[in-house]
């Protein structure tokens, strides 16, 4: 990767995704120093909190790293406040949605819906509604997110058209910040998908990010990454 490249790390777990991400910050933020010398810039998008956010941007600012504090949100299709097993997951499932900041507005409005999950929405996990997502989108960049995001799965599993009925409504609560996140890590489901992705994109004029889902820093972090992962599913 160059800085001429131009790319940043928009979706990317620290050790604050627990039991999932395996990223130290201050290693994160040395690799994105290293591999982007001239233009350094990595978001923070962790499960369900954002418990990281302080250390992230101490971290980053100090070795001179742009840090965007963002989240991986819970996402119920339903309410917040309700708390039963849905029929399916397109019902009420835990969708994931990448958020992140753009300014201060964006990080207290970030705040305040992740408080709000764990206080109004806690199921399991800490889930956010759409209502959470129209009163607080402020200063609120949002991507349409990985596999497990709400609009990625109703286009797999529900068809184009009602993907793209929550496509519309997403750019409703979101206008310009509202951004297509495409994936590639070799599966079956995102070759199917990313083609629709980008039909969307280019129907509406939405501009398109490429993501990793980045859950540690290096490669040879990845052993290390699968005990972790061995653990949180209780596996060997």
């Amino acid at each position: 990767m160059t800085a001429s490249a131009r790319f940043a790390h928009l979706h990317q777990h620290t050790a604050y995704s627990l039991l999932d991400g395996a990223a130290r910050i201050k290693d994160l933020v040395a690799w994105v120093k290293e591999v982007t010398p001239a233009d350094p810039v990595v978001a923070m998008t962790d499960h369900g909190n954002m418990h990281g956010a302080i250390e992230f941007y101490k971290a980053a600012t100090g070795a001179g790293v742009k840090p965007i504090i963002g989240l991986e949100a819970y996402l119920t299709a339903g309410s917040r406040f309700d708390k039963k097993r849905p029929d399916s997951r397109l019902d009420g499932g835990n969708f994931h949605l990448t958020l992140l900041a753009k300014d201060m507005t964006g990080y207290r409005n970030l705040c305040r819906m992740n408080s709000r999950a764990w206080l109004e929405g806690f199921y399991m996990k800490p889930r956010i509604d759409h209502e959470l997502l129209r009163e607080h989108s402020d200063g609120v960049i949002a991507l349409s997110g990985c596999l497990g995001a709400q609009i990625p799965r109703t286009l797999l599993d529900a068809g184009e058209e009602a993907g793209t009925a929550l496509f519309e409504r997403y750019l409703d609560i979101f206008g310009d910040d509202f951004f297509v996140e495409l994936q590639d890590h070799g599966l079956e489901e995102q070759r199917r998908l990313n083609p629709m992705l980008k039909a969307l994109a280019d129907r509406y004029g939405v501009a398109m990010v490429a993501t990793n889902d980045g859950h540690y820093v290096k490669k040879a972090d990845a052993r290390a990454h699968e005990a972790l992962l061995a653990i949180q599913t209780k596996t060997t």
